[in-house]
């Protein structure tokens, strides 16, 4: 059952006109390479081209949804540098991929704060508020991958002046808190309030025996957005559940080695190997589920639109939920036989053994009956 849907030239003609949209030509205008990817093998090592506006380098990255979704993009700091000044009527947030370095927020009302950052480190920069990057190295370039909401702002607005240089302060978001990028948070069930992780290779997670494999998992609110984000982590020789969502879940692996299968329903899974760096979006609706081969535990990072959460009534995500209750989660006893097969021969190049047994031993104690 193909799921392209892929039409003819002529009906795709009527619609071209429809495909662009001011956010797509904004982006072309700033210079920079756009990549239509779900795959990138590694952010780190991405060719990035001159960003002048910015005064560093960069690289767009969009999904099939990024035209009233979410976007991705890497920037780069050379050496001893900084990035220029900016404010902007979207939200974004940051991942720290390579170096060291320090970034500047104030607001109009002249609260103005500073913290420092190194690789590993994740936060989000508030709401219209004035920022600058700067690299605290003068040997090595500074490199951090950045999800934002901008497309569905710029195309509301249409207007590029307006969404980068509006004078307003939303002190609701970023009032010059000394400690508003301090480590500290509020916990409240899986979901982390913050707004600065130092470290989000080594946070500690929270146990989420749901998603299967004995995995870790914690979410984060940041700099009170409306966009999310989580981050996972599972055991040596395990595999997470496979499941499927919205668009625009930017998956980047923090730790480990291993693999992730994807696809349409009612087609055969496509491979994507990862290591450290590695980055997949999966598309609308693919299932997709990722395996550890490695020899310690893997970790990603997910960033996301609120688009990709299809929740139920009572708010969880369907992603959770079993898809013998009307959930979009595969349940282990559910899989193809080949998932198995698979990855117990990866792991054998490795040495190593599935230690899959207490997961699906587990999951059927709570599993509920297949729908007639």
């Amino acid at each position: 059952m193909a799921k392209d849907a892929v039409v003819s030239d002529d009906l795709a003609k009527k619609f071209a006109t429809e495909k662009d949209t001011p956010y797509l030509r904004w982006v072309r205008d700033e210079g920079l390479d756009i990549v239509s990817a779900h795959y990138i093998r590694n952010l780190r090592t991405a060719e990035l081209k001159p960003w002048a506006r910015r005064g560093g380098k960069g690289l767009y990255i969009n999904h099939e949804a990024s035209r009233t979704s979410n976007d991705c993009y890497i920037c780069e700091i050379a050496p001893g540098k900084k990035l220029e000044p900016q404010r902007q009527l979207f939200e974004e947030m940051i991942l720290v991929l390579e170096g060291r370095g320090s970034t500047s927020v104030w607001n109009d009302s002249g609260k103005k704060i500073t913290f420092e950052w190194k690789a590993g480190a994740l936060f989000a920069i508030p709401l219209n508020t004035w920022h600058q990057h700067f690299n605290g190295s003068g040997q090595e370039a500074a490199r951090f991958v950045a999800v934002t909401n901008a497309p569905p702002v710029i195309n509301l607005y249409e207007d590029i002046g307006f969404v980068f240089n509006t004078a307003h302060d939303f002190k609701s978001r970023f009032a010059g808190e000394p400690d508003y990028f301090s480590a500290k948070g509020e916990q409240k069930g899986l979901l982390l309030e913050t707004n600065f992780v130092p470290d989000a290779v080594n946070l500690p997670l929270i146990s989420a025996k749901e998603r299967g494999a004995g995995g870790g998992h914690i979410r984060f609110n940041m700099a009170k957005g409306s966009m999310n984000s989580h981050i996972s982590q599972f055991p040596i020789g395990t595999y997470k559940k496979g499941h499927c969502h919205g668009p625009g879940a930017h998956v980047i692996i923090l730790s480990g080695e291993g693999y992730s299968l994807m696809w349409p329903e009612g087609e055969e899974p496509r491979r994507y190997d990862w290591e450290v760096g590695t980055m997949i979006v999966p598309p609308n609706m693919w299932f997709h589920q990722h395996f550890n081969t490695g020899n310690s535990p893997a970790r990603y990072l997910a960033f996301k639109h609120e688009t990709v959460s299809i929740r139920n009534g009572q708010g969880v995500p369907k992603a959770w939920i079993s898809r013998r209750i009307g959930g979009d989660q595969i349940d282990y006893a559910d899989e193809t036989p080949l998932v198995r097969d698979i990855f117990a021969k990866e792991l054998s190049k490795n040495g190593l053994t599935p230690k899959m047994d207490d997961a699906y031993k587990t999951e059927l104690e709570s599993l509920p009956p297949k729908a007639a």
